[in-house]
């Protein structure tokens, strides 16, 4: 599971706009104005049947300030990224 969910910059961090566009999913923001330190994003691909499956998670950063729930704060209602 991606940290930024919980993370206090979420809203604002270039790293996670990065992975919702690799997700190709709405943006919390369209001009983020944070620079992670250090992020550290996981790939996982996928060979299937009809295609690849990809998923990208951000497992680490040096910029990682806890709040949790922000996402769901954000988009009260939707289902929370996982």
């Amino acid at each position: 599971m991606c940290i930024c969910v919980n993370c206090h910059y979420v809203d604002r961090c270039t790293t996670y706009h990065a992975v919702e566009e690799l997700h190709r999913q709405p943006h919390l923001t369209d001009s983020p104005s944070f620079e992670a330190v250090n992020p550290t994003v996981n790939a996982n691909i996928r060979m299937l049947d009809d295609g690849v499956e990809q998923e990208f998670d951000v497992v680490g950063c040096d910029s990682f300030v806890a709040e949790q729930g922000k996402w769901a704060k954000l988009r009260p209602g939707e289902l929370v990224p996982t």
